[in-house]
């Protein structure tokens, strides 16, 4: 299948596909219009952009800002096409269904756009549509990435070491997974439910009988786009305080949770009429393993203290070695990002531009870093831009190292919650049971002579050779201590012959068994000397 693509684009598509495969490259005129080409390729790319800006194994800086400024801001399709979508998803027309459907979208993005409407209890509520046959044209667009990725990989070098094909499978799942508004319903009911705590952040819930794979119906907050808030309101809100609180509020979800909002781009986060910060668009989120959590919580830490070499290991630890992987000089490059942060100012090194350099840095070296960490990367890089258009002073390092201690007596406490307690005693229960049955099967191996022990050594012939000298030494030594007891038991037979005045026979013995030692100590100073200094081959 070939790129039905125009001229221009395509011409612009594979300078993408360069930018790939030249991840090392800094050619800021070929980023710059980047993100305009994207955005007229149509929706799916939008998207490719959007999730390209988080690989900073792949791209270089320049590119990684241009795709970043990618925030869905198209066009909106007609109301003809959103009543027949909404009556077909929900079973009736938007006028049976809602007291009010306003014509206008508030907001219009690559895959959807955003209606204000009102239930018919007068409930006030946003209603996202997704934009019509817009998922055809994702799978026939993922068709071409796909193919393109597949040709790279097995003809290039560079596609191999990134695993371009792989990477273009997860982009399509991911697109997929953002085409059904059923997940971004159940991320909401669960990001909501994990930051209750946080009284100053809010997360639109759903509402679950208007919700269908391709209409999302959601409590509407009132508020404007933190970008728009004007220095006055801010100072008002208190925006130093809402900065740590967001802040707070992701790493919690980041190291307590395991799933994380991994698109808060400041188009998404709201600044609503009662000073608090609204999370929207949930439909791309991240979920964590326990043990990738720890790591990242470590490496975050390591960071923040300038433990390049702890830092190094940790993402040694997390990620990929691939061919003609070059340690020192990973550690070495790992160690000169950390270091150039410190020495910058506040904002001019923040943390997710710290994270991503990294993995621009280990890939560099042969070393590919979970997609996980990517998303991390990219998410903090958001809300440094966040926190530095609320707070320009806010300082994400500290507030980092701030709240460390607690986060990781709260990971302590959740360790020891009930239901872990109770699963260790099910596994010391399982333990103890079958125990006895355990010994008993070893001790009648034993009896029976069955028990067998099987020891792989890496030399065996060297081992076996060394353990001969050994008993050797030993059987030579058991016969000089015998001549020596035996001379002394000589000595008390008087004989007429004697040695220095001594019987004579008792001499022989004594002197040979001297000669005998004194002979085996230089030979085992000698032989053991010289193996000791031997190179180990």
């Amino acid at each position: 299948m070939g790129l039905s693509l125009k001229p221009d684009h395509l011409r612009r598509y594979k300078d993408l596909v360069g930018l790939l495969l030249k991840y090392g490259r800094s050619d800021l005129a070929l980023c710059t219009g980047l993100a305009d080409d994207l955005e007229h390729l149509g929706p799916t790319f939008i998207k490719v952009g959007q999730l390209l800006s988080t690989r900073a194994d792949l791209l270089p800086p320049e590119a990684l800002r241009e795709l970043a400024r990618l925030q869905d801001n198209v066009e909106p399709f007609g109301y003809d096409e959103v009543e027949r979508i909404v009556s077909q998803e929900l079973g009736v027309r938007p006028s049976k269904a809602f007291s009010r459907f306003d014509v206008t979208p508030i907001a219009a993005a690559s895959l959807g756009q955003v209606h204000r409407a009102a239930l018919r209890s007068g409930k006030e509520v946003a209603v996202k549509v997704q934009r019509p046959n817009v998922r055809e044209q994702v799978l026939k667009d993922m068709e071409t990435v796909d193919e393109v990725a597949d040709f790279l990989d097995h003809h290039t070098h560079a596609a191999r070491r990134v695993g371009l094909k792989r990477m273009a499978g997860e982009m399509r799942q991911s697109l997929l997974r953002e085409l059904d508004y059923r997940l971004e319903a159940q991320n909401m009911r669960t990001i909501g439910a994990n930051l209750a705590s946080f009284r100053r952040i809010v997360v639109p819930q759903p509402v679950d009988d208007y919700c269908t794979e391709r209409v999302l119906t959601m409590d509407y907050i009132s508020g404007q786009k933190i970008t728009s808030a004007s220095p006055l309101v801010l100072a008002d809100a208190h925006s130093t305080e809402l900065a740590e609180d967001l802040f707070r509020a992701y790493l919690h979800q980041v190291m307590l949770d395991g799933i994380f909002h991994a698109d808060p781009h400041p188009g998404n986060v709201l600044l609503t009429d009662d000073a608090r910060i609204a999370l929207l668009d949930l439909g791309m989120v991240s979920r964590l393993s326990p043990e990738l959590q720890e790591n990242l919580l470590h490496l975050l830490l390591a960071v923040a203290d300038c433990r390049t070499d702890h830092a190094a290991d940790l993402a040694l630890r997390m990620g990929e070695r691939l061919e003609g992987f070059d340690e020192p000089t990973f550690r070495r490059k790992v160690a000169e990002v950390i270091v150039r942060s410190q020495d910058s100012k506040i904002g001019e090194a923040p943390a997710g531009r710290l994270m991503l350099s990294m993995a621009h840095a280990a890939v560099e070296a042969g070393v590919r870093l979970p997609n996980e960490y990517m998303l991390l990367g990219k998410t903090l890089l958001n809300l440094d831009e966040v926190g530095h258009t609320l707070a320009p002073g806010f300082d994400v390092q500290k507030s980092m190292r701030r709240n460390a201690n607690e986060l990781m007596m709260e990971r302590m406490r959740r360790s020891i919650s009930p239901s872990s307690m109770f699963s260790a005693l099910l596994e010391a229960k399982n333990f103890a049971e079958r125990l006895p049955g355990r010994i008993n099967r070893i001790i009648d191996a034993v009896a029976n002579q069955e028990m067998k022990v099987r020891v792989e050594l890496i030399d065996e012939g060297a081992v076996l050779d060394g353990l001969q000298k050994v008993a050797n030494r030993i059987t030579l030594g058991v016969i000089l201590a015998a001549m020596i007891i035996g001379a002394a038991m000589l000595m008390r037979v008087e004989t007429s012959w004697r040695i220095l005045g001594y019987p004579g026979l008792a001499m022989l013995f004594f002197l040979a068994a001297a000669f005998g030692g004194a002979w085996m100590a230089f030979s085992i100073l000698r032989h053991d000397h010289a193996g000791g200094r031997r190179p180990t081959p």
